[in-house]
């Protein structure tokens, strides 16, 4: 598996991509997920790919040689829409080609896409393209996408990036959400790909590999867990069968009548004892209210 994000904000593209691939747990290998189409001056596209690598490998070898319907290739197009319908093609091409033969075997035709960039005459753009060859674009509403092992880092994306972040805050933010993915999932793994790209600049200008023994990525794993276990400890736990109006941080309030969903035993089984009392947060272990 991989995971992938990018951001598409007012000051351009960042993009951030794992290299891990694997076929079970004794068979693990790095493969890069990102590729660049530059013609520096003239247009800068990130493709990034997740699912099987053969599969996405495949589409990548198409893309750079698809002529469509108009006579435009992936160099050519006019605009990143019409580049992006060249790549649907190619995922149809490999499709029409490749699916039958692996559904004999059992095997999927599973592969996502993040596609983005700048042609120029026009914006940045960054799409979403799916195993069918169909599309969406990012916009205001949805200023980033993720392929891959999504769901860990997808909750730090949401509370803090907008489209008028930075670019670096926008790369701060992608590399914890790639330090949350690392730290739950085994299937994605070192090393990262990142890319920042700024408007207009339509050239590679700011792109790094990240190991281990990366600097600014170790200050990140370091103290992104230390910050997060003080944030944690700053809250209050919860207090138990408490007045509300009296005191705070109730989680249950006084006289509720809130019960669990039981499952009685057995009448052969049953003690018949009468069920202990709840201790709660505001009591002691003498009973008295403190």
């Amino acid at each position: 598996m991989t995971y992938c994000v990018a951001l598409r904000l007012d000051s351009g593209l960042v993009f951030l991509s794992d290299s891990r691939t694997n076929a079970g747990v004794d068979h693990v290998a790095v493969a890069r997920k990102m590729s660049v189409f530059e013609n520096p001056g003239e247009r800068l596209m990130v493709f990034m790919t997740a699912g099987n690598l053969s599969i996405s490998q495949s589409i990548k070898e198409i893309i750079g040689e698809r002529v469509n319907a108009a006579g435009k290739t992936i160099w050519t197009a006019d605009s990143m829409y019409e580049a992006a319908q060249i790549v649907g093609e190619a995922i149809r091409t490999v499709h029409d080609r490749e699916a039958a033969a692996l559904e004999k075997f059992g095997i999927d035709f599973n592969v996502s896409i993040i596609f983005g960039g700048q042609i120029k005459g026009e914006r940045c753009r960054l799409f979403q393209i799916y195993s069918a060859g169909n599309f969406i674009e990012s916009h205001n509403e949805n200023t980033y996408f993720q392929i891959g092992e999504s769901k860990y880092g997808k909750p730090i994306l949401d509370r803090v990036i907008t489209p008028s972040s930075s670019l670096d805050e926008a790369a701060k933010c992608a590399l914890i959400s790639m330090d949350s993915t690392l730290r739950s999932n085994v299937s994605v793994g070192l090393p990262l790909d990142m890319l920042l790209y700024e408007n207009d600049t339509l050239a590679v200008t700011r792109f790094v590999t990240i190991g281990e023994k990366n600097q600014y990525f170790q200050m990140i794993r370091e103290n992104w867990g230390k910050q997060l276990k003080s944030v944690f400890d700053g809250i209050a736990d919860p207090v138990w069968n408490a007045d509300p109006e009296t005191t705070a941080n109730v989680l249950s309030a006084q006289g509720s009548r809130s019960e669990p969903l039981v499952v009685m035993p057995p009448q052969e089984l049953s003690t018949e004892n009468p069920p202990a009392p709840l201790q709660t947060l505001a009591q002691g272990t003498n009973g008295r209210q403190h």
